[in-house]
């Protein structure tokens, strides 16, 4: 493994210390969603916790802009800019 970055936990972000080839406080999980393989750490304790991997994939947005419903992360820089000047309307209640 030989990891040189700095480590997170997954759920608590407490830091995962790696030393050489060895996880210190931790554990290294592999996924695999189909369309791509996912690697992520757990401190001792989340594992201890809980094992299972939640909140990985964040959530896609669709949004329509004319005429077309499209994912707003596709959109560009202007778009996504005006998406998110966008406010509310709400009408009055009579």
């Amino acid at each position: 493994m030989n990891i040189n970055k700095k480590l997170n936990c997954h759920d608590c972000k407490e830091e995962i210390i790696v030393v050489g080839e060895e996880i210190e406080n931790g554990v290294m999980l592999n996924y695999d969603t189909g369309a791509e393989k996912i690697t992520v750490f757990k401190c001792n304790t989340c594992f201890g916790k809980n094992q299972e991997l939640k909140n990985y994939q964040p959530c896609e947005v669709y949004s329509r802009v004319v005429g077309y419903i499209r994912p707003v992360q596709q959109w560009h820089k202007g778009k996504k800019q005006e998406y998110q000047e966008r406010s509310e309307y709400k009408t009055k209640e009579s």
